[in-house]
Parts: C-alpha cells; sequence; structure tokens
C-alpha cells in the first residue's frame, strides 16, 4: 500500500480517511490518480484535465471515499458488487463496511499490478462481480463462479473468524484473504489460456480435471498426504488444484502488497517488486528475510507470527507462474 500526504498540508494519510485530520481538508481517492483528493464541502473534485467528480455514495454506508463520475452515483470498485445485505438486515450492514474495505484495498492492488479488472456491468460473460452476502438469515459459502465471488460478510467478525480459523486449524484466515485467493479462482479461469500456458498450470498444479467435489471430500476425511509442506503452500492448496492455484495466487498478492508497503515507509530498499526479473529472487531475496523480520517483531508484542508460512522451492515455481500472468494482454 503506497504512502498517502494531503495535498493540503502534507499530513500523512491512510488510505481509508474521508477527512484530513489535522487541516479538516474532505478527502476522496481518485482511481484515475491513484492519490487521496481534496474534495468540497459538496464532496466535489474537479480533476486535472477538468473534469468532475463526485464522492461514492456508500461513502456513510460502508466508508467509502472513492470517486464517482456522477453525483450521487457509485464509484467503480462499489459498481462491483452486485449483491448487499438488505437494508433491514442490521447485522449484515454492521458486517459490510470491513467487506468492502478489504475488496476496495484488492482492487487498488490488482491496479497496481496491471491486472484487469472489468465488471459485469461492462462484460457480463467474462466480467468480475461480488455478491457479498449475509449468513444471518442463510448458509453462505465463500466461492467464485463464472466470474461472481461470493463472501460471506460473518467474516468481518473476529470473533467469529477465529473460531473458524481455529476450527479448520489454519495458521491464517482474513477477510483481504478471502478476497485475494477468491480473486484467483477468477484469474485463473481468465488468464490461464492458450495450449502452452494451459499446460504449464498443469505440470505445476496438478490435473484440474479431477472431480472437484470427490477431492475436497477426500480432504476433509483423510486430511493432507504426509509431506505436504514440501510442495504447497497451506494444507487448503493441496485439496484440488484449483484450490493450489488460488492459494499460491493470494500469496502472490500478500508478498507483492507487503514489500511494496514495506517500501514505502522505508523497511526496504526495494520500492516495487517490478524491479526484479524473476519473483523467485524477490522472494528468496527480499520477502524470506523481511517476514522472519516482521514475525520477530510481532513476537516481540506477544502477537502470533504475521507470515505463519515456510515457501518450499515447488512452491517458488508455482508463484513464478502466477507473476508471469501480469504480462498476459
Amino acid at each position: 500500500m503506497k504512502s498517502f500526504r494531503c495535498r493540503v498540508c502534507d499530513n500523512p494519510l491512510y488510505f481509508e480517511n474521508s477527512v484530513c485530520v489535522s487541516c479538516g481538508t474532505n478527502l476522496g481517492f481518485s482511481r484515475a490518480e491513484r492519490a487521496i483528493v481534496p474534495v468540497d464541502d459538496t464532496g466535489r473534485y474537479v480533476d486535472p484535465s477538468g473534469a468532475d467528480w463526485f464522492v461514492c455514495a456508500n461513502l456513510n454506508l460502508s466508508g467509502c471515499t472513492w470517486l464517482a463520475t456522477v453525483q450521487g452515483g457509485l464509484c467503480s470498485c462499489c459498481q462491483l458488487t452486485r449483491t448487499r445485505p438488505a437494508d433491514d438486515d442490521i447485522e449484515g450492514l454492521v458486517n459490510f463496511p470491513a467487506a468492502e474495505q478489504a475488496k476496495r484495498h484488492l482492487v487498488f492492488e490488482l491496479d497496481t499490478l496491471g491486472f484487469p479488472v472489468v465488471g459485469k456491468d461492462q462484460d457480463e460473460e467474462n466480467g468480475l462481480a461480488f455478491d457479498l452476502l449475509s449468513s444471518v438469515a442463510e448458509n453462505v459459502v465463500i466461492g467464485h463462479e463464472d466470474g461472481v465471488i461470493t463472501i460471506d460478510l460473518a467474516e468481518s467478525d473476529d470473533a467469529y473468524r477465529e473460531k473458524v480459523r481455529a476450527t479448520l486449524a489454519e495458521p491464517y484466515r482474513t477477510m483481504l484473504g478471502h478476497f485475494r485467493h477468491e480473486v484467483g479462482h477468477y484469474y485463473e479461469w481468465q488468464l490461464v489460456r492458450g495450449d502452452e500456458r494451459f499446460q504449464r498450470c498443469r505440470e505445476l498444479f496438478g490435473d484440474e480435471s479431477k472431480d472437484y467435489q470427490a477431492e475436497i471430500q477426500q480432504h476433509y476425511d483423510e486430511g493432507p498426504a504426509d509431506g505436504w509442506d514440501q510442495a504447497y503452500i497451506s494444507t487448503y492448496a493441496t485439496m484440488h488444484p484449483f484450490e493450489d492455484f488460488a492459494e499460491t495466487w493470494a500469496h502472490y498478492l500478500h508478498i507483492c502488497d507487503s514489500i511494496e508497503t514495506a517500501g514505502e515507509y522505508g523497511l526496504t530498499s526495494v520500492a516495487s517488486p517490478a524491479v526484479f526479473s524473476s519473483f523467485r529472487d524477490l522472494v528468496v531475496g527480499v520477502w524470506v528475510p523481511l517476514s522472519v523480520a516482521l514475525n520477530m517483531i510481532n513476537r516481540s508484542m506477544g502477537k502470533e507470527d504475521l507470515y505463519p508460512f515456510v515457501i518450499p522451492t515447488p512452491v517458488l515455481d508455482k508463484l513464478d507462474f502466477v507473476a508471469s500472468l501480469q504480462s498476459t494482454p
């Protein structure tokens, strides 16, 4: 994540700020400029070309500060949400802002890395959409199908999410992690095309034609095979090649974002993952020592490791493949 500053008083800003706490200026996020910009009392911003932009209509509902092209309209990120909690779903609406915040973080990173983010309102067949559903009144299964990502808003609640994490013996579980994993399914669907790329993906991750439900059931019945940690980033990745890809994709995003943030705040001299020609070299030379240091800092505060994962050589090959998709036209 970038280090933002107020254009009026140069005070440091967080990505989510709607007001500068130093000078009181109202703020909005310009996706086109990739910057936090000042807006007037009506929420209006005039960009360098003279075009008018307005703070998203979801500012008070979800805390969205992104700019929309129409006053009272939704920004391009909020337009990706196809379904949200009903107005009378109090619990769902309480959890809604955390999910939207994670989605904005995801979209910002995808923009940074150059991956296309096209909504189903623009491309019904291949576009992306999100159903953010509340499991208060129905069972919600987190997943992806044909470009639609479903997220259970209950996962926004720290206590609920930690209970699930402990039950499933997972080392890491966050709302942003869910978004990164599920969007990995979407981009595999969109980007792993062509005989050469498809074959390389199958060589690395396995035969994706295996019966998905049968493989998942076997995993829950028997658990991962002995020695799984020599070839996979997590036990969840062992369930099926689709899940292995999505888990690897999520870690690709974890690593890219964390390194860029560390560079922005002076914790590493690497300003961007793009300076390395090989993602493998970036992981070995920068991420491994940085994550070890961050884990030690967390332990110094009595917290769990920030990055509780070990990256074996086969996973480096998989990460390299995922990184190569960035150059897909």
